[in-house]
């Protein structure tokens, strides 16, 4: 137990490697967080959506924005479109599970804003015809995906595929780029509010 455990973390570990040797999407990470910093100060707003343990992240990634990363600072407007069990089940119930997305994007998204879509295989039809909503609308998008990207590639403004085909360590990779972008978000729009040490 204790050596499938260790490989376990070593798996881990070399797929946040695979990303540190990766220049071209160190870059779009950089490029997605400087976009977050410049909707925020331009009085605009993120919403995340993803399915799953991508609804978790999209969840806890706006969580983050919405309460606090590093430090106490005043609240930034995010939303997960993942909450909300009324709309969920009313515009699957109406217009099918693949315009759950969508069709909030429609009614609360603003020209302006943010959207970021999150899907380990980058083919979730719902979060694809969410990006396309966004783009009528005037939204900026964001796509964090894994393996080939999938049809998400190609799609949204910035796209974040990390590089690998293993679905957990897809998502602890998301996880990690979220709580980069957190932090890159607060220290560029909050730096009076850093804890003097």
């Amino acid at each position: 137990m204790n050596n499938y455990i260790k490989k376990e973390i070593e798996n881990s570990a070399k797929t946040k490697m695979s990303i540190l040797e990766d220049e071209k999407l160190l870059a779009s990470i950089e490029e997605a967080a400087k976009k977050c910093v410049a909707i925020y100060k331009s009085g605009k707003k993120t919403l995340i959506a993803g399915n799953g343990g991508s609804a978790a992240d999209a969840q806890h990634f706006a969580a983050e924005l919405v309460g606090r990363y590093g430090f106490d600072r005043p609240s930034l407007p995010s939303l997960a479109l993942t909450t909300d069990t009324s709309n969920l089940t009313a515009i699957g119930n109406d217009y099918g599970y693949d315009q759950v997305f969508s069709r909030q994007l429609e009614g609360m998204g603003a020209e302006g804003d943010l959207f970021i879509g999150i899907s380990t295989s980058g083919n979730s039809q719902n979060i694809l015809n969410a990006f396309s909503s966004a783009k009528k609308k005037g939204i900026t998008t964001v796509a964090l995906t894994g393996r080939d990207g999938g049809k998400m590639a190609n799609v949204a403004d910035i796209t974040l595929i990390v590089p690998s085909n293993d679905t957990p360590r897809i998502q602890e990779s998301h996880l990690l780029i979220e709580h980069i972008i957190c932090d890159i978000i607060e220290k560029e729009i909050f730096a009076e509010y850093i804890p003097k040490k």
